[in-house]
């Protein structure tokens, strides 16, 4: 996984151009069955892929925070909201709650989430990749393939898949 997780971001750049231009098509005209084969791809590389084998999402970037997230975790350390907020979260230049620092505060030496049941949302749903209108959330998608190897697997087999 180390060689994987070395060669990723090189990898993601050389493809960046092709993959802009694929998701620019892909946009345009997004092929009916997209959401179908988006689930399909995705539930197939999660079969092979173990996320406790990687967690680089966890270890180089933050997901962000929101109001209900910062709610049920606060409460989950019987914390009030705002020292939750104090201790770990920070404002960014959006106005979102995100991490003060990564590697993220909850990650274990083990690559487990100490707080895996009460997670953000944001966390429960990386890499989107099963998301529903994939074609909308291109941009985000050219950043992840740099962080996660299985997103990265699903837009190269996405591409063999879709005709470009």
């Amino acid at each position: 996984m180390d060689e994987i997780l070395k060669q990723l971001p090189q990898r993601a750049k050389d493809a960046h151009a092709e993959n802009k231009k694929f998701f620019a098509k892909l946009k345009k005209r997004p092929p009916k069955h997209l959401d179908r084969l988006m689930q399909e791809l995705h539930d197939e590389e999660f079969q092979r892929t173990d996320c406790l084998e990687c967690a680089n999402c966890c270890k180089t970037t933050g997901p962000l925070f929101t109001d209900k997230d910062v709610q049920r975790i606060a409460k989950h350390f019987r914390m009030k909201e705002q020292q939750f907020v104090e201790t770990y979260l920070r404002v960014d230049e959006e106005g979102d709650y995100v991490l003060q620092q990564v590697p993220c505060a909850f990650l274990g030496a083990d690559n487990y989430c100490s707080i895996y049941e009460v997670r953000p949302k944001a966390c429960r749903e990386y890499p989107h990749t099963d998301r529903k209108k994939f074609q909308q959330i291109s941009n985000l998608t050219l950043k992840n393939v740099a962080i996660c190897p299985a997103a990265f697997n699903i837009v190269e087999e996405m591409k063999k898949r879709i005709p470009h």
